[in-house]
């Protein structure tokens, strides 16, 4: 019996919703909002569940600053363009309506050797594979911002083991030549995690050490049945990937350095 009264319903909402689509009488000139869109490419270190970009997207950025993290884990300067991730991230930078478009560009983990079907060459692969990016991302008005690999946290007679740094070189270079913004994330945190030394810079870990993975054989098995099942996250201890203390923290690291390199942006930027 209510069905009758839907139409007469809409017709009043329709009329509601064209009323507010202009001021009323008198009101003062409507500025327009342009805001401006970040947008993260990488691997695991930045991605979701092991990386510092939804830290960043969640608390670093203001309501004027749209925050799209399409890093993916395992994915390296190569086979993030393979598998057409970096299309995806085209379109995203060809979106009208932006004051400014940045891209953040964060690889080296998995372009290390012995990684089929990631790896790619340090004297040229990689580094031409960052140089494309860049043009790229420039020829479609965005602006690039490169991004040093996260350091790991791997310790040998109390050093660490800086087995990133060739990567981090050839980005500095590329970022250099082509006057590109630089976010020296990997010189940041490997400071930062010599410092601190093995033992506490675990605290930025997934799980504490010695901890049983998510999933595993040992782990307890929840009770309830789910009709809907969700995704699970691969959570385990390592000494590469971030839990979400070490996200809160790098995250505040990857700001300060943004509003170091890219002034515009400081406006934008929540410390």
């Amino acid at each position: 019996m209510m069905t009758r009264y839907w139409p007469a319903l809409a017709i009043g909402i329709a009329g509601m919703a064209s009323a507010q689509m202009t001021p009323p009488p008198g009101s003062p000139p409507v500025r327009r909002i342009e805001p401006s869109k970040i947008v993260l490419v990488g691997d695991s270190t930045t991605a979701v569940i092991g990386g510092w970009g939804p830290a960043f997207c969640a608390d670093h950025v203001t309501s004027f600053m749209a925050c799209i993290n399409l890093a993916r884990g395992g994915r390296s300067s190569g086979n993030y363009r393979w598998e057409g991730s970096w299309d995806i991230a085209k379109a995203e930078m060809r979106v009208a309506g932006y004051r400014n478009t940045w891209v953040l560009i964060q690889f080296g983990h998995n372009d290390q050797p012995g990684k089929p079907g990631r790896s790619t060459d340090l004297a040229n692969g990689y580094p031409e594979n960052l140089r494309r990016y860049v043009r790229e991302a420039r020829a479609l008005g965005a602006t690039p911002i490169l991004v040093t690999p996260l350091t790991r946290r791997i310790f040998q007679d109390g050093r660490l083991v800086d087995d990133l740094a060739p990567w981090a070189t050839a980005a500095r270079q590329v970022a250099t030549k082509m006057k590109v913004p630089l976010v020296d994330l990997h010189s940041d945190s490997a400071a930062i995690v010599q410092a601190m030394g093995p033992a506490a810079s675990q605290m930025f870990a997934q799980m504490p050490a010695g901890s049983t993975p998510v999933g595993s054989a040992a782990a307890p098995t929840a009770t309830e049945v789910q009709v809907q099942p969700l995704a699970a996250p691969k959570l385990s201890f390592d000494n590469t990937h971030l839990g979400k203390q070490g996200a809160a923290f790098f995250a505040t690291i990857v700001t300060k350095e943004l509003a170091e390199a890219v002034p515009d942006m400081r406006p934008l930027l929540v410390p």
